[in-house]
């Protein structure tokens, strides 16, 4: 009994001692919620700047006594109660209260602590967008150049039938310049036409490509640079911007529809010239060599019509804008990459919840070790002291009744009074056995 008697006390004492740096602790957590919770405030109001000063203070202000008065009520009531029900209907308001601390404040410590990092992470993914979009288009622009093996193999083999007829007569077995060898150079010409359009494409691709990877370079610059965020994002977006403009005319470089229009006119606009030889026999050799000469042109195009198809099959580069963010918003798109940020800023506000936890822990501990104690052993030195106080008042009170003298009515009817003979005998110290002792339950006895 004395052991929990004294755990008790020394369990209050320990309360006691430290109300002082609870206190301190509560406020000077409070005060932390409150200066970031006005560093988040002030990314995300614009206007005046008196005004958004004005405002973010009194927004931090409430924000920090909110904090200590509600966490002073968990821990002045949560300890005290000694219902399950009551306990627990306390633990759902704690529980809600949390919530709408962390909605009020928490995110907003999150973005004052990680909010220029998650600014620069959406910058960082942003480049990765526009760098994949660039490849993309480049290489859109670079698929038509597939083209030009396959042209350049026609306009040579165009030129060099021409050359076989004119000079040995191959194709028709008369030699010289007829309509075979002015048909076979028609075709080498159109062929090397389009040879010459996909070879001139190349440098207007490697041209635009080279502005887009300036652009990304400046990007990248920005993103990897120090100072205040703000204004680099805004010239990010601007590079963006630009750098949008070199893949969309990317885009419009590709020769593929142009190959492949060329690629129709050459069936389609097929015209043969008249055989001009002399004897009806060499014209009707001419008239077949043609007829072959078409079929390969129809072949040649045919085959140019499926590639520049397939290139423009590729899927095109979708439209991209570049969407600033402020350090809020980017702290809660991109949570998950800050995670020790957003648990420093939690645990700012609820980790008075753990000193609510600590004192209902002490104070149950107390109350079992109360609750073992016998009766007498409950009674403080104060309320000992007012018992004896009480003792003495009623002491006095009998005393003063017991010499209280007979009324005058009464007098006639009362005995006379015995002579007292002196004594000689001094009087006898009272000694204890001689001291009634009066109880608490007395004192209605002895009250006149």
């Amino acid at each position: 009994m004395n052991q929990a008697a004294a755990s008790a006390r020394r369990l209050k004492g320990h309360i006691s001692s430290l109300e002082t740096m609870t206190r301190f602790v509560l406020a000077t957590l409070a005060l932390a919620s409150g200066v970031y919770t006005y560093l988040g405030v002030r990314s995300l109001l614009d206007g005046d700047a008196a005004l958004v000063f004005f405002a973010a203070i009194v927004y931090s202000a409430a924000v920090s006594v909110a904090i200590y008065g509600f966490w002073t009520y968990l821990m002045r009531f949560v300890p005290e109660m000694r219902e399950g029900g009551s306990r627990i209907a306390l633990m759902g308001v704690m529980v809600l209260g949390s919530a709408m601390i962390i909605a009020m404040s928490s995110w907003l410590n999150a973005a004052a602590l990680a909010g220029s990092a998650a600014v620069e992470q959406h910058l960082a993914e942003s480049i990765e967008d526009y760098a994949g979009d660039l490849d993309q288009a480049n290489s859109n622009a670079l698929a038509s150049l597939s083209l030009l093996p396959d042209t350049q193999r026609a306009a040579e083999r165009f030129a060099r039938l021409a050359e076989d007829e004119r000079n040995s007569g191959a194709l028709t077995g008369t030699s010289g310049s007829g309509s075979v060898v002015q048909l076979l150079v028609q075709m080498s010409a159109q062929m090397r036409e389009l040879e010459a359009t996909i070879a001139n494409s190349r440098g207007t691709v490697e041209t635009l490509f080279a502005q887009g990877q300036a652009h990304l370079a400046t990007m990248r610059e920005l993103v990897s640079g120090s100072g205040p965020v703000a204004p680099r994002s805004d010239r990010f977006g601007e590079e963006a911007v630009k750098l949008q403009g070199v893949i969309a005319a990317l885009e419009q470089t590709s020769v593929a529809p142009s190959v492949s229009r060329a690629a129709a006119d050459l069936s389609m606009g097929f015209i043969a010239p008249v055989a001009d030889g002399g004897s009806a026999d060499l014209a009707g050799r001419q008239d077949r060599v043609m007829a072959t000469i078409r079929s390969s042109v129809e072949a040649q195009s045919n085959a140019l019509s499926e590639a520049a198809a397939e290139i423009l099959a590729q899927p095109k580069v979708a439209e991209r804008r570049y969407v600033p963010l402020s350090s809020a918003e980017a702290v809660l798109r991109y949570a998950g990459d800050f995670i020790p940020s957003w648990a420093g800023a939690i645990s700012i506000d609820l980790l008075p919840a753990v000193l609510v936890a600590i004192l209902s822990v002490v104070h149950g501990a107390m109350r079992r070790a109360e609750d073992d104690l016998a009766e007498a052993d409950r009674i403080t030195a104060a309320e000992m002291m007012r018992s004896l106080d009480l003792h003495e008042e009623l002491m006095r009170r009998h005393a003063a009744g017991g010499k209280r003298e007979p009324s005058r009515e009464n007098e006639a009817d009362a005995p006379p009074p015995e002579t007292e003979v002196a004594s000689t005998e001094p009087p006898r110290p009272a000694s204890p056995e001689n001291v009634t002792t009066l109880s608490l339950g007395d004192r209605k006895r002895f009250d006149p």
